[in-house]
């Protein structure tokens, strides 16, 4: 225990220099390679699971030659594998999904043994691409926080932002009955009266529900300039049928916040890194509005063929994988069931891979399976 605790030290030490140093701007090829090789090993060596996942895919230490043949864990072998390098009881939290995907019946998890590197990796982008002009802004939270559930990523999420760049005024609107309305509405008219820049965060689908309660009270905002909408997507949760450009249309109309202020952030509960909207980011850097997905300099993603999981060219659709040093504790690479592509300002988002196109993470979940017998 001696051994993996000091390496453990260790391994977080270097992925908090890499934060510290490189922040978000894009780090040399070398400096990221040779990290990610260092996680690699450690994983290697105390994760079992994953390490036999890596056996049977042929990958050592010994025969790796570039990050990218580190094999992603898929998404679901967080479901059935407790993937970490320290006895999952000694881990300070686990996050866990949301158990909406098939049946709920298994809830993905990804064990911390602290949270030290996971909060650093979140507000230094957070600053980055959702606060480049400030240093804080009066935030209101319409989701669940931290203290409704220690389980949740999301969760953790909002409340660090609130205590990270939150001025006074900020506060969490939801608790265990849902939304607090009345607040919410004496939150925004206060932002009105008082003409400053405010900022909503939440699910989508939270951001539904305030806006068929605003709509059936004949409520309207005109939020001050340099407002923002902060939200993570999602409509599982809500029979309404609705698009995501209709509900920023619908927000800009109810609360006078414009397109270009409206951000997303893309998270999983098996990464601990998030990736964003470039827009608010371009919009105070040169007037533009980039609305494509930027990493911090510690995550690389890739694009790979649907039925190879091998890497397809620059503006080919793919299934997308993660590598994030900051996940130090479990695997370094996440292969997800998004598709998307990439292009010379950041990448597309394209939805869920379905049918064929789902073919080679079904066959990777089984090879994970079955290395694991």
């Amino acid at each position: 225990m001696t051994d993996v605790m000091d390496d453990a030290r260790r391994i977080k030490r270097g992925i908090l220099d890499f934060i510290h140093t490189y922040g978000c701007e894009q780090a040399p090829e070398e400096a990221f390679g040779a990290l990610a090789r260092d996680v690699f090993i450690y994983q290697y060596t105390y994760d079992l699971p994953y390490r036999r996942y890596c056996a049977a895919k042929r990958v050592t230490p010994a025969t790796l030659k570039d990050w990218r043949e580190i094999p992603p864990m898929p998404v679901d072998g967080f479901k059935h594998l407790d993937l970490s390098t320290i006895p999952t009881e000694q881990c300070r939290a686990v996050f866990m999904t949301s158990g909406t995907t098939h049946g709920g019946k298994m809830r993905g998890r990804n064990f911390h043994p602290d949270l030290e590197v996971w909060d650093e990796s979140m507000i230094v982008p957070f600053r980055h691409f959702i606060m480049p002009d400030r240093e804080r802004i009066r935030i209101a939270v319409i989701s669940p926080a931290w203290d409704m559930n220690q389980n949740s990523s999301l969760s953790r999420y909002l409340t660090k932002a609130v205590e990270c760049c939150g001025s006074e005024g900020s506060g969490v609107f939801f608790d265990e009955h849902g939304l607090k309305f009345d607040e919410i509405i004496a939150f925004l008219n206060r932002a009105v009266s008082d003409g400053e820049p405010v900022m909503l965060m939440g699910v989508s689908s939270s951001y539904l529900y305030l806006l068929d309660y605003l709509h059936e009270h004949d409520l309207t905002f005109a939020l001050a300039p340099d407002s923002r909408l902060f939200d993570t997507g999602g409509f599982k949760s809500t029979k309404r049928d609705i698009t995501e450009d209709q509900m920023l249309d619908e927000l800009e109309q109810t609360l006078g916040v414009p397109r270009h202020h409206c951000v997303n952030m893309y998270g999983m509960t098996e990464l601990s890194s998030q990736i964003y909207d470039q827009n608010i980011l371009s919009w105070y850097t040169d007037g533009t509005s980039n609305y494509l997905k930027a990493n911090p300099a510690w995550v690389r993603t890739v694009f790979l063929d649907p039925e190879t999981l091998t890497p397809v060219k620059d503006g080919e659709t793919g299934v997308i994988a993660h590598y994030d040093l900051a996940n130090w504790n479990s695997c370094i690479g996440i292969l997800t069931e998004d598709l998307g592509h990439r292009t010379p300002d950041g990448f597309l988002l394209q939805g869920r891979a379905k049918g064929a196109e789902a073919r080679g993470c079904s066959i990777a979940v089984d090879e994970v399976i079955s290395a694991n017998r």
